[in-house]
């Protein structure tokens, strides 16, 4: 059975019709293929939606259907008439006229025969995190579309004229016509031949064949904030791809990709070290070298200090890309059991540990703290 026509267009059957032409827009907004290019289901929705629209927006068919429902009209001899037509395009030039989604909604996409924008363009441009950190100055390389420097961007060859476009005579559009049950229906299109714009070149370009632009590659110097973070982006406005018929360009889009460094692991502005620390220097306290953005440093590691223990350097991490402070530097030390041991070190070991007691080995830590601590590791 047919869905409720009312149902179909989502309105009430009080509705007046100026809710029913507005619901039946709505429907075929979001049905049309230049929005909904994904549905496969989307011609049959929206002759559904054009059959309960037909019918709602005629006063007797409503009558009709008011009070005997879908056997009423067949009985009345109504039935749609979309099967004749040979895309969905087509049927939206049937209900909304030439043009049919730009003409029902005073939108869509731009027409061929105006000025139109030039594509945007993507190129990567790999840093070190050093360079991140301070910030630098890169060249990228790219291939664009630029106005042919041979015509100036005009199709012509240097010398010969621009005339009218013999297909269309001019007016950049042509009208074809296919038979229906409805009688003629007329669409108009852009023409193939000039794009639209209504001129063509006599004697086409030999350097950009008539185009009026070539691809050429291009190299442009960026600067890289301080503070950025991998996978961001760059926009160059105007770097892009030549616009159409006078429109501007395309804008350049630069993605950073900042190189790991195998000293660092970054989390936001914060970054995180691993130094090594044998555990006798770990028990008795020791000065080692730490790598950081700006060269190694001393830092000095107390008596004690346990597998896992953080020390945190402030100011000694990424900068803000824009407002914020410094991010810090945190030491993770990871405390090393000597291995392949000499005779002389063993036997100092084992004197040490006779000598050990509970006291040596009591920590201020309970269970839960140490759990804590050396999954956060």
């Amino acid at each position: 059975m047919p869905r409720d026509y009312y149902e179909v267009l989502g309105v009430g059957r009080d509705a007046d019709e100026a809710q029913i032409k507005k619901a039946f827009r709505g429907l075929a907004r979001e049905l049309h293929p230049d929005v909904n290019a994904h549905d496969p289901e989307a011609e049959s929705k929206f002759k559904e939606a054009a059959e309960a629209y037909e019918v709602l927006s005629d006063a007797e068919r409503r009558r009709t259907y008011d009070a005997y429902g879908h056997e009423g009209l067949k009985t009345g001899g109504y039935s749609p008439h979309f099967e004749d037509f040979g895309s969905i395009g087509d049927l939206f030039s049937a209900f909304f006229g030439a043009g049919g989604f730009d003409a029902a909604f005073g939108q869509g996409r731009q027409p061929r025969g105006g000025a139109m924008q030039g594509g945007d363009v993507a190129v990567a441009a790999a840093i070190e995190l050093s360079d991140a950190a301070h910030g630098k100055r890169v060249e990228v390389s790219y291939d664009a579309t630029v106005l042919c420097e041979t015509c100036r961007g005009n199709g012509a060859e240097p010398g010969t004229p621009i005339v009218a476009c013999t297909t269309c005579h001019g007016s950049g559009q042509v009208q074809r016509v296919a038979r229906t049950r409805f009688g003629q229906l007329v669409r108009t299109a852009i023409c193939d031949t000039c794009g639209g714009d209504g001129r063509t070149a006599e004697t086409p370009c030999e350097t950009c064949g008539g185009r009026g632009m070539e691809a050429r590659r291009q190299k442009v110097e960026v600067d890289v904030p301080a503070g950025i973070s991998d996978g961001q982006r760059i926009r160059i406005s105007g770097r892009g791809h030549a616009g159409e018929r006078g429109g501007p360009n395309g804008d350049l889009y630069v993605v950073v990709r900042v190189q790991e460094d195998e000293r660092f692991l970054r989390d936001a502005e914060d970054l995180i070290t691993v130094v090594d620390v044998a555990a006798p220097h770990a028990a008795l306290g020791t000065t080692i070298q730490v790598p950081t953005l700006d060269g190694d440093v001393p830092v000095e590691i107390p008596a004690g200090t346990q597998p896992g223990e953080q020390i945190v350097m402030r100011g000694r991490g990424m900068p803000p890309l824009g407002r914020g402070r410094t991010g810090d530097l945190r030491v993770v030390v990871n405390v090393a059991t000597p291995r392949r041991l000499s005779a002389e070190q063993r036997d100092l070991l084992q004197q040490l540990a006779g000598t050990l007691t509970d006291e040596n080995m009591r920590s201020d830590e309970g269970m839960f703290a140490k759990l804590k601590r050396v999954l956060a590791g």
